[in-house]
């Protein structure tokens, strides 16, 4: 089964995604994305995939994956069932972290990490003790801090134990799987997320008729284009409700791609079941909760 790209949004004037999520989520499928990831679970055990690896995971499981390469989380929870939060995730470009070693020279000692972190990297208790603080304090806070404890967490990694996962035979046939017309329709979709793609265009761009792709699209995602997008939006409200909890929902509303509150407003609610000043205070009650643990 081939993997579904992942739509990774890094906000502008930030140069990586700190993000936590609860389970279900949209990205828990077989998915794949050309950023960096580093995923720390916080709730629950199962089922974790990671190129050809199988494994089993618990609270504290602490991964790395590089550009990509497939992976998945799968929870042991009874059908319907739900946790508020599972795991914290940073994901970063191949661009961004690749500058950085070239204008930094102590940024060598990070290199063997990425290289290895191709095939998925499962490290050790001690270190997800160390990181887990500092990713928790990532996701909250804003500006420059927000760099120095990304360089802080990926030092720990770079000095911490940790088992490569993924065989070495083991490649995704890219050039497969992005010649997919769903797959680079997403992609453009990603790239024009809070502008207003109208999907005859998509379907122009990957050479289909308007019906022949919105079925495909249909498909491939499991609902329409608008509904697909108007997710997107409110992932990325979420997102921006739990991290900068000082910013105003009507400012969201609109940096998301949303036209008007009151839309934004009953798209939220038919999709999370309350406002999103609801979700951001329940949220953060639930999050505190976990933490605490």
């Amino acid at each position: 089964m081939q993997p579904d790209l992942e739509l990774v949004h890094i906000r502008k004037g930030e140069s990586f995604a700190a993000w936590m999520h609860g389970y279900p989520f949209r990205t828990v499928r077989w998915h794949y994305h050309p950023e960096y990831e580093i995923h720390l679970v916080v709730a629950t055990s199962g089922k974790f995939y990671i190129g050809d690896f199988v494994g089993d995971f618990g609270p504290g499981q602490l991964i790395m994956t590089g550009p990509n390469l497939p992976q998945n989380w799968i929870s042991d929870l009874a059908p319907g069932e739900a946790v508020p939060l599972r795991s914290l995730v940073i994901q970063f470009p191949e661009g961004f972290i690749e500058d950085a070693c070239e204008t930094m020279p102590e940024m060598a000692a990070i290199r063997p990490l990425l290289d290895r972190s191709r095939r998925g990297l499962l490290f050790d208790e001690a270190t997800s003790h160390r990181v887990r603080p500092l990713v928790e304090r990532l996701i909250e806070t804003q500006g420059m801090m927000r760099l120095a404890l990304f360089w802080e967490i990926l030092g720990h990694l770079a000095e911490g134990q940790h088992e490569v996962l993924a065989s070495l035979s083991f490649e995704l046939d890219l050039t497969r799987i992005n010649d997919s017309g769903i797959n680079r329709a997403i992609a453009h979709l990603k790239d024009h997320l809070t502008e207003q793609v109208e999907e005859s265009e998509l379907a122009q761009m990957v050479g289909q008729s308007q019906s022949a792709f919105s079925r495909a699209f249909k498909r491939h995602t499991g609902t329409t284009l608008v509904r697909y997008r108007n997710q997107l939006r409110i992932d990325l409200a979420c997102q921006m409700l739990l991290t900068d909890p000082d910013t105003r929902v009507a400012e969201i509303c609109f940096e998301v791609g949303f036209s008007n509150l009151s839309n934004f407003n009953r798209h939220f609610l038919n999709l999370k079941g309350m406002s999103p000043s609801q979700f951001r205070a329940t949220f953060a009650a639930n999050r505190d909760l976990v933490m605490a643990e």
